[in-house]
């Protein structure tokens, strides 16, 4: 992230450009981004948001790496129980969706293939050590821990705005989120459970 203001009026100037081209990423992508649009909605100007960001690619890493690290401390793995933290990031999508929608603009525009960003071990290496530990005493299956990471991820991602058969929305019944987050937590343990252990503890 780039070095924020020090004064109030700065920093407060600085949260409503990160606000409002979030909002504009994350509807428009970067190529379909408008730095004109984002300047009205954050109430400021160009050469306000290029002091502080330089351009719009790089206000788009800043967006979203700062997406990522939001994700990963406010929503850390539990290797001991994938499934809650499988359910957990549901509800992150619930509550975000625009984490989701910044990373497919990001797969889509930049990274067709391969890791999403290039400092992934940074968000990566500590959750790949948890589940190795887990495995290593027999609570989750052999393979590979960026595999069994990568599967628990998409699983929760099931009815993100990602989804290409039903993306969900926090405007739903508490009793319809509360049936998918069952089914999540129950199929997660079952992919993730060592050979013959498939009980819904």
């Amino acid at each position: 992230m780039p070095e924020q203001p020090q004064t109030s009026r700065g920093a407060a100037t600085y949260q409503r450009i990160l606000d409002a081209a979030t909002e504009e990423f994350a509807k428009h992508g970067i190529a379909g981004a408008r730095i004109e649009r984002i300047v009205t909605t954050a109430r400021t100007n160009k050469a306000q948001l290029y002091a502080y960001f330089g351009d719009k690619e790089r206000l788009f890493d800043a967006i979203f790496l700062s997406s990522l690290e939001r994700i990963t401390n406010v929503v850390p793995i539990d290797a001991d129980d994938l499934a809650d933290w499988a359910v957990r990031l549901y509800d992150e999508y619930l509550r975000n969706p625009d984490l989701i929608r910044l990373a497919t603009w990001t797969r889509l525009e930049r990274r067709p293939a391969g890791h999403l960003v290039e400092t992934h071990q940074h968000y990566d290496d500590h959750k790949l050590t948890a589940i190795a530990k887990a495995q290593a005493t027999g609570r989750i299956r052999a393979g590979d821990p960026f595999d069994i990471m990568a599967m628990v991820i998409a699983m929760s991602m099931a009815w993100s705005p990602v989804s290409n058969v039903y993306a969900a929305s926090d405007q739903e019944p508490e009793d319809v989120h509360d049936r998918r987050r069952a089914l999540l937590r129950d199929c997660v343990r079952r992919a993730i459970a060592t050979d013959g252990d498939t009980s819904p503890s």
